[in-house]
């Protein structure tokens, strides 16, 4: 099956460049993907949440975590210029910012931000222009655009496959392109009117089902967890099921989901706004299913 085969290469890609993160005791990571930052006009699904993410980021960053996008970071289907991204998302990008500079970004390219797997194209995640300053300044230089990391506990030595999830998804991978002219070109301004893409496996749910199943397989066959995003259905394994996990996204109507790893723990978290006691509202953090331990994986 190609899901296998693309699965497998992204495991082998990742131990031969060395691309891989070690887990101690001191290992605090959270992994988001599906952001998908657009431009803040009526189809930028992550227009309505910029503010919880906002608010997430600095809570991570100031307890010390590292900032794993596992794809689908920028929404580069719909909208073909990333400055505008950027410019839209600027608060955003100034947080991320501050994650680079420390060495605490790790960004992953997915299906909508497939073309960042060019080197050529990355060009615009170097540097921006600041319109205050009226120079061109750093954003991430030299960032390295990845597909697959793997992740290694030093103690129980299990690893887990870090992939956006579009591997061997046809419509996602091998015919990209297509999809993305078929997206920016009608299923933008569908948006705009409240209709969805019937082929994304976000909003298909046999799609999205066919697409566990696949990584579960393979994940059953190689004895190694994956941890990724792409189908928006967020997961944390039960006791002897097979080890997938997955971030969930950042475009859901009431909040954004993400995965959190600390003390070699997994926790699959919901970020949301809600009202207090006095009416006022807050943005909160909420557990949804762990601990999953490194070693039951």
């Amino acid at each position: 099956m190609l899901s296998d085969h693309r699965l497998t290469e992204c495991y082998q890609k990742a131990k031969a460049l060395g691309d891989i993160f070690t887990v101690t005791d001191d290992t605090r990571l959270v992994f988001f993907s599906d952001v998908h930052r657009g431009d803040n006009s009526l189809s930028d699904e992550f227009a309505h949440n910029q503010t919880i993410f906002a608010y997430a980021l600095e809570y991570y960053y100031k307890l010390g975590y590292g900032y794993m996008e596992l794809g689908d970071g920028d929404e580069l289907w719909e909208y073909k210029n990333f400055r505008l991204i950027r410019n839209a998302h600027s608060d955003i990008f100034c947080i991320l910012k501050r994650f680079y500079e420390e060495n605490r970004f790790w960004y992953f390219y997915g299906n909508h931000n497939m073309i960042f797997r060019n080197p050529e194209k990355r060009r615009p995640l170097h540097h921006f222009f600041d319109e205050y300053l009226d120079i061109d300044m750093p954003l991430f230089p030299d960032i390295s655009v990845r597909e697959s990391m793997v992740l290694r506990d030093d103690k129980s030595e299990k690893e887990v496959l870090l992939v956006h999830g579009h591997q061997g998804d046809l419509t996602n991978d091998e015919i990209w392109f297509v999809s993305s002219i078929l997206v920016r070109y009608f299923w933008r301004n569908m948006h705009m009117i409240g209709l969805k893409n019937p082929a994304s496996p976000s909003k298909n749910r046999a799609k999205r089902h066919k697409i566990e199943k696949r990584f579960s397989k393979w994940i059953e066959n190689n004895g190694i967890a994956i941890l990724c995003g792409h189908t928006h259905r967020p997961k944390l394994p039960e006791a002897g099921m097979p080890a997938y996990l997955n971030t969930g996204c950042c475009i859901h109507p009431r909040g954004i989901t993400g995965i959190e790893l600390i003390n070699r723990e997994f926790y699959l978290v919901n970020w949301y706004i809600k009202g207090d006691d006095f009416g006022q509202l807050i943005i909160t953090r909420k557990i949804m299913k762990g601990p999953l331990k490194f070693e039951e994986l």
